[in-house]
C-alpha cells in the first residue's frame, strides 16, 4: 500500500510517498495519525521530529541503517519522523546514516538538488506538518 503525502515548514512544499513494504505496522500507525504538525530538528542533512504515534512492534520491523538521499524513515528510538536529505554526522560516505537503526516508510518524490537546497533552509525550532494528498 502507499500513500501520498506533503510535507511542508514555511513556504517549503516536498511531495513524498509513504509506503508499507518494509515496515508495515509502522507505516499503519503513522497514516493513521495523519495530518501532524511538530516542531523540527535537524542533524546534518537530516530533518526529523517527533511524531504522535507509537508503534508497538516498530523495534521488530527490518530496522535498517542502509539509507539512500531522500528516504523517509521512523527512528523507534525517539518516536520521530526523519527526513534524509544527504549526508549525516554519522554518514562514513555521500549516503545518510541514521543515529540509530530505523523503520524505512517512504521516500521524497522527484529528488533532486533543488529540494535538496530548499530542504536545507528548515531549521531547528521551524514548524513543520505532514498531510495525506487526496
Amino acid at each position: 500500500m502507499r500513500k501520498k503525502i506533503i510535507i511542508s515548514s514555511g513556504s517549503l512544499k516536498v511531495y513524498a510517498e509513504l509506503f508499507s513494504d518494509k515496515s508495515p505496522e509502522t507505516f499503519k500507525e503513522i497514516v493513521s495519525a495523519l495530518p501532524f504538525s511538530s516542531v523540527a530538528s535537524t542533524w546534518g542533512d537530516e530533518i526529523y521530529f517527533e511524531i504522535p504515534v507509537n508503534p508497538v512492534n516498530s523495534q521488530e520491523e527490518n530496522l535498517t541503517s542502509s539509507l539512500e538521499v531522500g528516504d523517509i524513515a521512523f527512528w523507534p528510538q525517539g518516536n520521530c519522523f526523519c527526513i534524509f536529505f544527504g549526508k549525516t554526522p554519522a554518514s562514513s560516505s555521500d549516503k545518510p546514516a541514521p543515529a540509530s537503526p530505523v523503520n524505512l516508510v517512504g521516500t521524497i518524490l522527484e529528488i533532486d538538488s533543488l529540494k535538496i537546497n530548499s530542504l536545507k533552509k528548515v531549521s531547528n525550532n521551524d514548524k513543520i506538518t505532514v498531510e495525506v494528498i487526496e
